[in-house]
């Protein structure tokens, strides 16, 4: 994980500056690349990067596809990135830390947080149609998997069905199914970015959102555990909000103990969906158990 880190945060400060359209308009925009870099620099897990160049690992790409994997993993992370900026505002979750630090509109302002959420969206879409080194058949594809898991049947869908819920008691395939959309499409979408870039068959793409499809739902069963066990200061963010905002939860719904079982239960499932890969698919493995086994 440690080199595929690297590899994102070096792309990821390659661009972060903003380049103006018109050179009269270029010192103006000052405030906002700083807090560009202050969004993007606020460190992370880089999991959904890592899970890029895992994938593609296990596919065992061309040479040349080194430059539109780097561009896929730093998408991934800015289109993440934009999603718990706005995650945070008022608006939605209000929460006032992030990463271990103030979030970006207690930082700046809510005007500039917004503005820094919709420039790094549409950053990640130029980075994937500017990805070399694969076809311009795989690099729209890319961007049609990255706009459908992102967009309003995904990711934003369920982040409107999560603020709608707020209150109410969700069934356990209710929440399943939020949770699918809001943090599943994005973990899915690394997935299969990495496979096209490869160049993976229908096979091994279907393999690999199978197995996306289970550890999307691990990957929130465990945030929702340490949501109850976890603090500000291991989280990264506040604690507890959840219980505090009256949402459903797998800890709500089946409790730590049982939880815990169901995140042990998705992790078994996603292994076997890789059973068709070799030794090559073992990074992908090591990072299923390392984001069910997470203490943070």
């Amino acid at each position: 994980m440690s080199h595929s880190r690297a590899r994102c945060e070096a792309r990821l400060q390659a661009v972060g500056g903003i380049a103006a359209q018109d050179a009269r308009a270029a010192a103006a925009l000052g405030g906002l690349e700083a807090a560009v870099r202050y969004a993007l620099e606020a460190g992370g897990k880089r999991i959904r990067p890592c899970l890029v160049y895992a994938a593609a690992q296990a596919i065992a790409p061309a040479a040349d596809a080194d430059a539109a994997l780097d561009n896929a993993a730093c998408a991934m992370e800015l289109m993440h990135t934009y999603s718990l900026i706005h995650d945070d505002l008022p608006a939605m979750d209000d929460d006032a830390l992030r990463r271990g630090r103030p979030t970006l509109h207690k930082a700046f302002d809510e005007a500039t947080a917004i503005l820094v959420g919709d420039g790094l969206q549409a950053l990640a879409f130029e980075l994937l149609a500017d990805a070399q080194g694969v076809s311009a058949e795989g690099r729209v594809a890319m961007v049609r998997v990255l706009a459908r898991a992102s967009g309003l049947g995904g990711m934003v869908g369920g982040q409107f069905v999560d603020i709608a819920a707020t209150g109410s008691t969700l069934t356990l395939p209710e929440l399943q199914g939020l949770h699918a959309l809001k943090t599943g499409a994005l973990i899915r979408a690394a997935l299969s970015l990495g496979a096209i870039a490869a160049g993976a068959s229908t096979d091994e793409r279907s393999a690999l959102e199978t197995f996306g499809q289970h550890l999307g739902l691990a990957f929130q069963v465990v945030d929702d555990i340490l949501d109850v066990e976890g603090n500000a200061a291991t989280l990264g963010k506040t604690g507890g909000k959840d219980a505090l905002a009256g949402k459903t939860t797998y800890v709500s719904l089946l409790g730590l103990a049982g939880a815990r079982a169901a995140a042990d239960a998705l992790l078994a499932e996603g292994l076997e969906a890789l059973g068709g890969f070799g030794r090559e698919a073992d990074p992908l493995r090591e990072l299923a158990r390392f984001i069910v086994q997470r203490q943070a």
